[in-house]
């Protein structure tokens, strides 16, 4: 079985590795940095961080007055918080400003888990997607959480990064290549393509593999950048596949499936299936559970697939 490690753990760790290498990272938290992790470079940088108490709103303004000042800022809370309570702030502030703030939110989707559904945001992506100058990253383990946190922390500007709560299947290898802005082909293939985010990456993959054995051959792309959009990737695979189908623990309006489908409406249409929320609130339950309940799984993905094919 695969090592499963939270994508928050790896950010913990890396941040701490990223404070060694950038004496002007200052890290922030809104009263979470034991869920977050950001306790761990709390420890090592104790004058470097700030836990700004249960006030994301100020936490942010903060953030961007730093930033503003010369400081590569992380700011964390969950990511109902961050991009639901904090919103405005975060648009104007940050973004309207174009402030080297990265708004690194945990506990996003549906396995947050028994925390349920005051806490399970699915419009996080769509809602930081629309930030004129907003970087959005989504990665699927904690190998591209650490490789994508450095190259987000080395570029100057706003970016959004989304983070889980529960452990998942460590996806990726060390010397894998994974770059900002690029997604990455993970398995070649003909008749489908299958364009995935977050922790659905490997659950495609679980799927390209039952379904070669029914004769339909899948290519998977892992978009760990959903803005900016690797169109370059994504036409390729419409012009080469004809069929899509797209992946994601967030709401289908808004999220990736959007991004994917606007992209290929204006430059090569194609038939388009998306998984992910369907337009609900979630509840609470175990992780894996309500992934299920909710169609967010291997097996989902392989309807959709069917249905295009």
């Amino acid at each position: 079985m695969a090592e499963k490690q939270a994508t928050r753990e790896a950010y913990g760790k890396t941040l701490k590795a990223l404070g060694a290498e950038y004496p002007n990272l200052v890290v922030m938290d809104a009263d979470l940095s034991g869920s977050t992790k950001t306790a761990v470079f709390a420890k090592e940088y104790p004058e470097r961080f700030f836990n700004m108490g249960i006030a994301e709103q100020n936490m942010y303004g903060a953030a961007a007055g730093l930033a503003l000042s010369g400081k590569i800022v992380c700011a964390s809370t969950f990511a109902m918080f961050a991009t639901g309570r904090a919103f405005e702030i975060i648009r104007n502030s940050i973004g309207y400003t174009h402030a080297n703030v990265k708004v690194c939110a945990t506990h996003a989707g549906i396995t947050v888990g028994e925390d349920g559904a005051s806490h399970q945001t699915f419009e996080d992506i769509a809602l930081m997607r629309t930030i004129p100058g907003m970087t959005v990253v989504n990665p699927c383990d904690a190998v591209s959480t650490e490789k994508l946190l450095r190259q987000v922390v080395a570029m100057d500007g706003p970016a959004y990064v989304r983070l889980g709560r529960a452990a998942v299947p460590i996806f990726y290898n060390e010397e894998d290549e994974i770059t900002l802005g690029k997604g990455n082909l993970l398995r070649d293939g003909k008749d489908v393509a299958i364009i995935a985010t977050g922790i659905m990456v490997a659950e495609a993959m679980a799927a390209a593999a039952e379904l070669a054995e029914e004769g339909i051959d899948c290519r998977v792309i892992d978009i760990h950048t959903i803005k900016p959009l690797d169109e370059e990737i994504v036409l390729k695979a419409a012009r080469e596949t004809g069929r899509i189908v797209t992946a994601e623990e967030h709401g289908v309006i808004g999220g990736l499936g959007d991004a994917v489908a606007s992209c290929c409406a204006h430059n090569c249409p194609v038939r388009i299936e998306m998984v992910g929320q369907l337009d609900t609130f979630g509840e609470s339950g175990k992780p894996a559970e309500l992934l299920d309940k909710y169609g967010m799984t291997a097996e989902a993905i392989i309807s959709a697939v069917r249905e295009v094919y």
